[in-house]
């Protein structure tokens, strides 16, 4: 089956990518601000870029959406 799909076009939301960041491997100003937290989860556009660090997957989901952007799980 040879199908082709149309992912983006007019109108589409940009996708931004949701990962768990292990807090350890976090800059020590942010690993001070993690109060506690072994794991955040960080939001990144198409580029690699860092866009927020947020306490759990369902707040990085909800930010994404509310910013009228697609976000996508990555492991």
């Amino acid at each position: 089956m040879d199908t082709k799909y149309q992912l983006s076009g007019e109108g589409s939301r940009p996708i931004v990518y949701v990962r768990p960041v292990a807090v350890s491997d976090l800059p020590e100003d942010l690993r001070d601000q993690a109060e506690g937290s072994e794991r955040v989860y960080a939001v990144h556009n198409e580029n690699g870029e860092r866009l927020a660090l947020v306490r759990d997957e369902k707040l990085a989901f909800l930010l994404a959406n509310q910013h009228e952007l697609a976000p996508v799980r990555v492991h």
